[in-house]
């Protein structure tokens, strides 16, 4: 937690906060706060003492945008009749003055978006006692095993059921998912064998062979008591719940939390020393079958067919199914854009594409990642499909505002008959060990067996080998939207690749 030194008139309750804003669609606008809700809650037994919110009319109603409406439900009409800031400011003023801040991500979002309102009056701020981000606190604390720590992947995690995105329902929510996360964290505390089997499946798990396709001893000892991936998967899901998913009676271990001193609560919290690393991403590493390692190195009949039911053959794509939808997203980050068939994310798979260039990795991620990539030529009826997601998707970002510049799925070389090419993309994770590839890689043997390759890391030299120019592969791959320094597309992420032998 976060101290802002002596506040005269510091209180006891923790104020758990969050605001809705309007979302900027021109370059130099501002979040403007559309409502503010908050309550009161008693550090000692974590109830619920006082409520309070309001709707905000802005300065300006044009600002509230078809994306701002999306993002939080709130409408000009709605806006319309509410106070101005300047009329709620006094009251907005007394409750958070002095108290401890709680909320999700509130340092880099709500609090500065606070300060711009009063100052935006000419009003000195409220100032906390302290501050305490459950965004920060929780992906130290927590680990992502609950996925991206989002409020709404958490309150999901939880069953606590879907983020309304509304100031005084998400503040609500957040003190709950703050018990819950608690709570499994003070078990944990308690199961001294937790952390350690976690510990194990993740090494066995993650542990991997080079790229003969022969299995570790440890994976072999792990595959040996699962006939399947299925059977691995409802097994740790079912770990899960018998251990640190136990959420259903936790009265007894919120009471013990609820009764630590109010200035001690926090310390409770930062004493249960369980250290994320043994959980982050444990659980998405074993459950998503596009990471590889996962694998026992023999045979398999698998392929990128349409007898996967997630991926359909370009020919099995109707043009007139193809939609977008932009998931609703709370304060103020861009809009998310999907791409669906017949309502669910559309996923591709194609068979024999030849390779037009092989490996590239000369760019990096945000993260220091090489983008690994391929470049392939693709089918006639594949370039439809792409063509039509292209246009749905920059019309969608067009009538968001978007002023980024658009870069098409299909690359149409000039001076080359019905030459186009796409690029498919081999995503790498980073467990806390080492890199690893996110794509499934397999190779197709002359006798039509389909082979599993296993990498001990990521070694761009390696698999360059295996990605020649001018041979086949089949590919089972997502259509991801991005909107990423001023440049937006599809961005083609590759779940399985199987390389054709010569």
């Amino acid at each position: 937690m976060e101290s802002s030194g002596d506040v005269s008139s510091a209180r006891q309750e923790l104020v758990f906060m969050d605001v809705e804003t309007t979302v900027p669609f021109r370059v130099g606008q501002k979040h403007l706060l559309l409502e503010f809700g908050a309550i009161l809650v008693c550090p000692r037994t974590l109830l619920e003492l006082e409520s309070y919110s309001t709707l905000i009319r802005p300065s300006d109603l044009s600002s509230i945008s078809p994306a701002s409406y999306r993002c939080n439900g709130i409408t000009k009409d709605a806006a319309a009749n509410a106070p101005y800031f300047a009329q709620i400011a006094d009251k907005v003023f007394d409750i958070l003055h002095g108290r401890v801040w709680v909320g999700h991500n509130i340092l880099k979002f709500d609090c500065p978006r606070i300060r711009e309102a009063f100052a935006d009056i000419g009003r000195p701020a409220p100032e906390p006692s302290g501050t305490l981000d459950s965004l920060t606190l929780l992906t130290q604390r927590f680990g992502r095993r609950a996925g991206n720590m989002k409020m709404a992947t958490l309150a999901k995690y939880f069953g606590l059921g879907e983020q309304k995105h509304r100031s005084l329902d998400d503040v609500r929510l957040n003190l709950e998912v703050l018990k819950h996360c608690a709570a499994v964290l003070f078990l944990e505390s308690c199961l001294p064998n937790t952390s350690t089997t976690y510990n194990s499946v993740s090494q066995n798990v993650t542990t991997g062979n080079h790229i003969n396709g022969k299995a570790s001893s440890a994976e072999t000892s792990l595959h040996s008591r699962f006939s399947s991936h299925l059977e691995l998967e409802n097994h740790v899901r079912r770990f899960h719940a018998e251990t640190v998913g136990v959420v259903m009676n936790l009265d007894e271990t919120v009471a013990q939390l609820s009764a630590a001193d109010p200035v001690d609560l926090v310390p409770l919290i930062d004493k249960m020393k369980i250290d994320p690393s043994l959980h982050a991403g444990v659980m998405d590493e074993i459950l998503a079958p596009n990471i590889s390692g996962v694998v026992s190195g023999e045979n398999t009949t698998s392929d990128c067919s349409n007898s996967n039911p997630m991926f359909l053959d370009p020919d099995e794509v109707s043009l007139h199914s193809i939609t977008t939808s932009i998931s609703p997203v709370s304060h103020g980050r861009a809009p998310r854009i999907l791409l669906l068939h017949d309502d669910i994310p559309l996923q591709i798979c194609c068979t024999k594409m030849r390779i037009r260039f092989g490996v590239s990795s000369k760019f990096l991620d945000p993260a220091g990642r090489p983008r690994i990539s391929i470049v392939v030529d693709p089918s006639p009826s594949l370039c439809k499909v792409l063509d039509m997601c292209g246009h749905l998707v920059r019309s969608s970002f067009m009538n968001l505002g978007s002023k980024s510049e658009w870069r098409s799925v299909v690359m149409k070389n000039q001076g080359y008959t019905n030459m186009s090419t796409i690029r498919l993309h081999i995503p790498i994770a980073t467990p806390p060990s080492t890199m690893k590839y996110c794509t499934e890689i397999c190779q197709r043997e002359t006798s039509g067996n389909i082979q599993r390759l296993v990498f001990s890391e990521v070694d761009v030299a390696e698999i360059e080998a295996l990605f020649n120019p001018g041979s086949y592969i089949d590919a089972c791959f997502s259509l991801d939207v991005y909107d990423y320094q001023q440049y937006i597309g599809i961005r083609l992420v590759s779940k399985k690749l199987i390389i054709h032998s010569a």
